[in-house]
């Protein structure tokens, strides 16, 4: 029997996708874990593999279609001692009636492939959403559209994770219901429509990623009420211990290179530790304190900014954190980062320092309640011991949801990253 293959969820927060590359063609034999296509994501082009064996009978999307939605049919595959026939009777068919879906190749071990056309919420199935009990009340706490949410279970059943994963991203939440329009009135004349303006510009078609960033960014600055704290650090000490432990480098898989923001990203995981009231998230039943100290680092990238995290940075000495983030970045920019790679993180740190940007305030990243925008180090007048000195001073502002996280503890983080900062012994404690 034919096989759909479907348009694969390769993230909790994925809707659609682009199909950027076909690297199978029709006619071509497929074997399992054979990469068939590459998807580009909100964050990254994965490649896709095949979960099922038999021949690529019939590709039906494109290479380069954007905004195709998950779960939906892609291509068929004919099983062994299918011809050409069964297409039509595929075409004919349901789409309830046979789906299997790619895993992606990025995943370590055997994805769960997304749930069979006919077994999608809402879908084939008169409207009918299969979820568990536990998971329809929580939904229902949660206020959210179980229509709108993919099943990972058996057959497509919605269970507790992907609610928790709904929460975490804010989707899937129910749609208010629409006002009553008001009786209509005569229909006014219909305005004509202005001249076209001067054609002095190109269009460039947004990109999955630069869609998402969009949406992601518009609802943070909507929904979080941002308020920001600004701290200036002497840096001078932090400057003298990079330069010694930068000429201490090894030769070979140890060497390092240790920058600026590498300091900054360790002692920000030294104060979240010491000061864990900044590791949260808010939502509408509860702030979510987390308990790994998990730290986004902003990177940008050709498509667009990405905040590939490092994973418990507390526990990692200033070569691993290093080496970590320069590795992510070049995977960010390369498009090859995985969801585990991009997924999460308890706070985040954007610095343009070198841009030579002293001073700005940015925008939270959605649902973490905290980001720390870091500018350039530069040497300042200041005042020491009741005398004037220059001194390299380097300016931090953290953006702050108040939802969450209040002025005072706000604060009193910044005094803790503070200390750090301006006696880096202490983050070799």
């Amino acid at each position: 029997m034919s096989i759909n293959i479907l348009m694969p969820a390769l993230s909790p927060t994925m809707t659609e996708g682009k199909l950027a590359k076909w690297l199978k063609q029709e006619g071509d034999e497929v074997h399992s874990g054979d990469v068939l296509a590459e998807i580009e994501t909100d964050k990254a082009t994965m490649e896709v593999e095949a979960v099922e064996e038999g021949t690529l009978g019939k590709i039906l999307v494109a290479a380069g279609s954007e905004g195709i939605p998950v779960n939906t049919p892609i291509a068929i595959l004919l099983e062994e001692g299918e011809d050409a026939s069964a297409l039509d009777k595929a075409a004919e068919a349901k789409p309830a009636t046979a789906a299997s879906a790619p895993a992606p190749a990025a995943s370590p071990a055997p994805a769960a492939a997304p749930a069979p056309a006919g077994n999608r919420p809402a879908a084939a199935s008169g409207g009918r959403v299969f979820a568990s009990p536990l998971a329809r009340r929580l939904a229902k706490e949660a206020g959210l559209d179980l229509t709108a949410i993919s099943g990972s279970g058996p057959r497509g059943r919605i269970i507790k994770a992907d609610i928790e994963a709904a929460i975490a991203a804010g989707t899937g939440k129910a749609k208010a219901p629409e006002a009553a329009k008001p009786a209509a009135k005569e229909a006014a004349p219909a305005k004509a429509a202005p001249p076209p303006a001067t054609a002095n510009y190109i269009e460039v078609p947004n990109s999955t990623m630069r869609k998402v960033i969009a949406q992601r960014l518009a609802q943070s600055k909507r929904e979080a009420p941002h308020f920001y704290l600004s701290i200036d650090c002497n840096i001078d000490a932090l400057m003298a211990m990079r330069e010694q432990l930068n000429a201490r480098t090894p030769e070979g898989d140890g060497a390092f290179k240790i920058s600026v923001n590498d300091f900054v990203v360790r002692a920000v995981a030294l104060a979240m530790r010491a000061f864990p009231d900044v590791n949260c998230s808010w939502t509408e039943d509860a702030i979510r304190y987390y308990q790994t100290v998990d730290v986004s680092v902003a990177v940008s990238t050709p498509s667009g900014l990405i905040t590939p995290v490092v994973r418990n940075a507390d526990m990692k000495g200033l070569a691993a954190i290093s080496n970590e983030v320069k590795q992510l970045a070049k995977r960010a920019r390369d498009g090859k980062l995985t969801p585990e790679e991009y997924q999460g993180g308890g706070f985040t740190i954007s610095n343009l320092g070198m841009y030579g940007i002293t001073n700005f305030a940015a925008v939270i990243n959605p649902p973490q309640s905290c980001l720390l925008a870091v500018g350039a180090a530069e040497k300042r007048p200041i005042v020491k011991d009741n005398a004037l000195a220059i001194a390299t001073m380097m300016s931090c502002t953290l953006s702050i949801d108040h939802r969450s996280v209040d002025g005072a503890k706000g604060a009193e983080f910044l005094q803790v990253l503070k200390k750090l900062v301006e006696d880096p012994l202490r983050m070799m404690l």
